[in-house]
Formats: structure tokens, C-alpha cells, sequence
């Protein structure tokens, strides 16, 4: 068995481990605190031009869609149509979709034709769009001139 006196020491050492291993110091915590801004401060930029590169390939996509949606009602209806909801009345698009820079489906530039393409057509009608954003895309050209 143990004698009293080693007993007493144990006891002692534990108390004192118990005692110590509490909580954090405030030099350890800081240093966690600073390692996590830093990571904060490298990972904030990358993300946001992961999203302006995601709402870019949506504008893309989005004008490659109408663009060759008004080609398609050209061919098919041998006029081009007079406005965009022409599109979406005729069953071309289910709902117009919106510029993702600007939030809307109503801020569309839209390029009128020169001359009409065919002698029976009355009204110019759609020959491009572009978006009604003023913003400049991460290669430096405005997206109004996508």
C-alpha cells in the first residue's frame, strides 16, 4: 500500500495539473485569433471574385440564350421581334431572365435594327442585346458591351 506521504504528493501534483490546465492563455487565444484574420483576409478577395466570375458565365449564357432566341423568331416568323416579352408571348422563353448584375429582367439594352430584314416588316425590330449594367467586368470591358 502507499504510505501517507506519497499519497500527499499525488494528490498535490494533481491538484496542481488540475488547476493549470483550466482555460487558455490570452497569448495562445491571440494567436489563434490572429491565424484565423489572416485566413479571413486571403480567402475574402479569392471569394468574391469567385462570384463575379459566376454572375459573368450567367450574363454569358444568359445573352448567348437571346440572342439566338431572337434569331430562331426571326427565321421562324420572318420579322424580328418588336420587344423582348415578344419572345416569352410566343412561347420562345418561359419568363425573360434577369441581368445578373443588375437584378433585373427590365433593364436589357436592347439594339434595333438598321433597316427591316424583309420588305413586309412595318417595325424595326431586336438585332442584339446587351446588359444595363455599367460595371466592368474583371477584364476590364464594361458589360454593356458584351
Amino acid at each position: 500500500m502507499l504510505s501517507m506521504s506519497t499519497a500527499a504528493l499525488i494528490h498535490r501534483q494533481t491538484t496542481k495539473t488540475a488547476s493549470r490546465l483550466q482555460g487558455f492563455s490570452l497569448l495562445e487565444m491571440m494567436m489563434v485569433v490572429t491565424l484565423i484574420l489572416i485566413i479571413a483576409s486571403i480567402a475574402t478577395p479569392i471569394y468574391r471574385s469567385v462570384v463575379v466570375r459566376a454572375r459573368e458565365a450567367v450574363l454569358r449564357d444568359n445573352l448567348y440564350t437571346l440572342r439566338f432566341l431572337i434569331d430562331r423568331f426571326t427565321v421562324d416568323n420572318g420579322r424580328s421581334p418588336v420587344h423582348l416579352d415578344e419572345l416569352v408571348e410566343k412561347g420562345y422563353l418561359g419568363r425573360l431572365p434577369s441581368d445578373p448584375f443588375t437584378g433585373s429582367n427590365e433593364t436589357w439594352h436592347e439594339v434595333q435594327e438598321k433597316a427591316p430584314p424583309s420588305p413586309t416588316q412595318k417595325y424595326l425590330g431586336i438585332a442584339d442585346l446587351h446588359s444595363g449594367s455599367d460595371e466592368l467586368s474583371l477584364e476590364g470591358t464594361p458589360y454593356s458591351s458584351w
